[in-house]
């Protein structure tokens, strides 16, 4: 984000959260773009139709994709980043001139010297804690990033509040109940919360599926934003909302209506039955709904 040039040809080796917004930004500057994924399909948690939505729109601002490629070796020759590469039984050379590496963060947990506490660490490297926050050793909690977790901002802060609530306040809160929502600050953003198709099915529950195009939103369609995709995950025995993903403009403020709806363990009536503001984009949950 300091660089004061270019990247001609910008190799992205992931295709997370991070690998995808870095890739749009740059490819919007101007640069050359492929991202390397190791998956089958980018955003590996994600359901396969979402997925394929995201990817569709990023191949549409000219970005080029290599899945279930796995990088061998990394060479600087000149001005040139050579990568090789396997994919399935094939082997090749992409060369760009350079290189962002996205695959995850690692925990600077090395220079705590824990050990000399007797404080847990899993094997990469990340603080074991309970559900509560607290570590192995009585008196020792750890928070944000460093202890595992999802690695958001706000969960950072929802952290903070567990332990102030249980070692300042006299509370019992943890982390077991809290409903985490996520953003990929792409253009459309794609914004998520509770459960995918994929994991509800997993989980056993009889679900109802609601998908609608974004064009379908009137908000979406008066702004010239009408690229993406909304789809809800209902629970069809209480009617309760299991898991939402917007993937449209304004995804990211649109998520925490559904997740208000969620927390509250209303059914998705409220937001199918709801007056919402016309035209915004939050109008556009009538609409998904309705598709129930």
């Amino acid at each position: 984000m300091e660089l004061e040039y270019l990247p001609e040809h910008l190799l992205v080796l992931g295709s997370g959260y991070i690998g995808l917004e870095f890739a749009q930004m740059f490819r919007r500057f101007g640069s050359g773009v492929t991202v390397i994924g190791q998956s089958e399909q980018i955003l590996s948690p994600q359901d396969p139709d979402i997925a394929i939505a995201v990817q569709t729109l990023l191949e549409q601002d000219g970005i080029e994709f290599l899945l279930k490629a796995k990088v061998l070796r990394v060479d600087r020759t000149g001005n040139e980043t050579i990568l090789q590469i396997q994919v399935g039984d094939r082997s090749l050379s992409l060369q760009g001139s350079h290189l962002l590496v996205a695959v995850g963060r690692a925990p600077n947990t090395e220079s705590l010297n824990l050990a000399a506490a007797g404080v847990a660490t899993d094997t990469r490297g990340f603080i074991q804690v309970s559900d509560r926050l607290e570590t192995n050793i009585p008196g020792i909690w750890a928070l944000g990033d460093i202890n595992g977790g999802p690695q958001y901002t706000h969960i950072s802060l929802d952290d903070y509040r567990i332990i102030k609530a249980n070692l300042i306040d006299g509370g019992n809160r943890s982390t077991s109940d809290r409903l985490v929502p996520s953003c990929l600050f792409i253009d459309p953003e794609l914004a998520h919360v509770g459960l995918t198709e994929t994991e509800a099915r997993q989980q056993g529950y009889a679900i109802r599926v609601a998908k609608v195009d974004a064009s379908a939103v009137p908000r979406a369609r008066t702004l010239g934003q009408t690229d993406g995709l909304l789809k809800a995950i209902v629970d069809a025995d209480t009617g309760r909302i299991l898991g939402c993903s917007l993937l449209c403009h304004e995804a990211g403020e649109v998520i925490s209506t559904v997740q208000m709806v969620m927390q509250a363990q209303m059914p998705y009536t409220v937001l199918r039955d709801g007056i919402l503001t016309h035209p915004t984009m939050t109008e556009g949950l009538n609409i998904l709904f309705s598709k129930l």
